[in-house]
């Protein structure tokens, strides 16, 4: 394979698949291109001489013009790459035509039948606190239980996720902390769940009981520290083995892939997200669609400059008119709290290759594949449309993944070029763009995609990527999984009191 690599036919610039040195003959489309600096591996190549104010092309979309003259052959990066983007702006819905291949076979998974007709993927024990005052208790009460867990070969897993809200929170605040612990209760994955609250917290427990709405009496149970007479622990362990009780005889059955819902998330990207892990995401959410499942695109931010692509793709006016709110909500939220709108790239996707947000973005939206927009969903919101959905969340990674979890998904794939060894409370699994990060990471990298890269061909790799999704919604555990790493990160934006 070529040192650098051209992506669209419109681009000026080339990716170098491996470090070229200043003076290295490189080949792409017939001509040879000799660099004029150093371009370390995932960085842009110039393939043409490019004046000061020009844009810069890359995936065929300008990604922000050069604040110098670079020769033919020079190195492009975020020293002499500024950002084309600015405020809030206004969209026209012009939709173009998506259409998916339905497939001959339909594929299924081993999964989990819910009472109240949703899949899971796990068969876990989870204890949620209301409010971070209680974070230790639900602690001790997991520790406590684990004494006598293999009383219960159907459980899978234990575990408290902790967090830091529930009280002292005001407005939007206090709202998401509520929604996203109501929605953990429901979330498939979980048999059984207890709700350990202290009783003084402004997430009061009977309100959360309300938002929660109808539940398994047997598997949902709930418990108020303060009106505990004694050991509050030892109350929650003998709560928590009454759960697992009810939950003795649940076994894995044939469920339809239609019933899965994917999360679809990126964190230390490089150079090679938008070649790699990124498409090969794309390819899998249409082939889940096209399956009658459903994947879910967040990170608001790193959808800008991009996100015109997908308004083209909502299925209609209403949707269209959704994302509109989506995107242009963000960028407010943004310009309230003063600070730059489009200064997303981090030092991690800088040394990467990734130089503009519009970069990022071109990258980062290549994972919704090009299936039609289906439905968009707030923060905190729960999934109800099948296909393509839009979330509202930041791009922080364990927000994201959090907001993924809790709108329904059982999976979240994740894809990275620098390595990250974090998880939600759902399975986490982490694609690698790059075959070094894979190979130096073997405890955090589930899948590699980088062997594109290496020359293996993209439908094999295609292939080896839809069983492993199927293997892990059948148990397999994800490098997180076996590593314990499990936890809830909640968006905050206002007041603490």
């Amino acid at each position: 394979m070529s040192a650098i690599l051209k992506i669209n036919q419109a681009d000026n610039v080339a990716v170098a698949v491996t470090n070229v040195a200043a003076g290295d003959i490189c080949h792409v489309e017939g001509r040879e291109i000799t660099a004029s600096s150093d371009i370390p591996a995932g960085h842009k190549m110039a393939l043409q001489a490019l004046q000061a104010g020009e844009n810069v092309i890359k995936y065929g979309y300008p990604i922000g013009h050069l604040l110098e003259d670079v020769p033919e052959g020079g190195l492009i990066d975020h020293r002499v790459l500024k950002t084309n983007l600015e405020g809030v702006l206004d969209y026209k819905y012009e939709p173009i035509q998506t259409k998916i291949e339905k497939p001959d076979v339909h594929a299924t998974f081993m999964g989990y039948r819910r009472k109240d007709g949703n899949a899971g993927i796990r068969n876990e024990l989870w204890v949620i606190p209301t409010v971070g005052c209680v974070n230790g208790v639900a602690e001790a009460i997991v520790r406590g239980f684990r004494e006598d867990a293999g009383s219960w070969p159907s459980i899978e897993r234990v575990a408290a996720f902790t967090h830091n809200y529930g009280c002292s929170q005001l407005g939007d605040d206090h709202e998401n902390t509520r929604k996203i612990l109501a929605d953990i209760v429901h979330h498939p994955n979980a048999a059984g769940v207890l709700v350990v609250s202290l009783g003084c917290e402004n997430n009061q427990l009977q309100a959360f009981k309300e938002l929660v709405g109808p539940v398994d009496e047997a598997r949902v149970k709930f418990m108020e520290c303060q009106k505990i007479e004694g050991d509050e622990v030892s109350y929650g362990v003998g709560l928590l083995k009454e759960i697992a009780d009810a939950c003795s005889s649940d076994k894995r059955e044939p469920i339809p892939a239609s019933e899965l819902k994917i999360g679809l998330k990126c964190g230390g990207s490089d150079g090679f997200s938008g070649i790699t892990a990124n498409p090969l995401l794309g390819r899998f959410s249409d082939w889940i669609v096209s399956q009658g499942g459903t994947t879910v695109l967040t990170e608001v931010p790193e959808m800008f400059g991009a996100e015109t692509i997908l308004m083209a793709r909502c299925a209609n006016e209403e949707v269209f008119g959704k994302t509109v709110h989506l995107i242009n909500g963000f960028k407010e939220y943004f310009i309230s709290n003063r600070q730059p709108v489009y200064e997303n790239p981090s030092p991690g996707n800088k040394a990467g290759g990734i130089s503009t947000l519009e970069e990022k973005s071109l990258g980062c939206t290549q994972k919704s594949g090009k299936s039609a927009v289906m439905d968009v969903l707030e923060y905190g919101g729960r999934l109800k449309t099948r296909g393509l959905n839009l979330l509202s969340a930041p791009g922080n990674d364990l927000v994201a993944a959090t907001a993924l979890a809790a709108a329904g998904c059982q999976l979240v794939l994740f894809t990275t070029g620098r390595g990250t060894p974090f998880g939600t409370f759902v399975p986490t699994a982490k694609i690698s763009t790059n075959s070094r990060i894979a190979s130096l990471k073997p405890g955090w990298i589930d899948f590699n995609a980088g062997a594109i890269l290496d020359g293996k061909p993209v439908a094999s790799v295609d292939d080896e990527f839809i069983d492993f999704v199927l293997s892990a919604a059948s148990g397999q555990k994800t490098c997180n999984e076996k590593s314990s790493y499990s936890e809830i990160a909640i968006f905050k934006t206002g007041v603490t009191l």
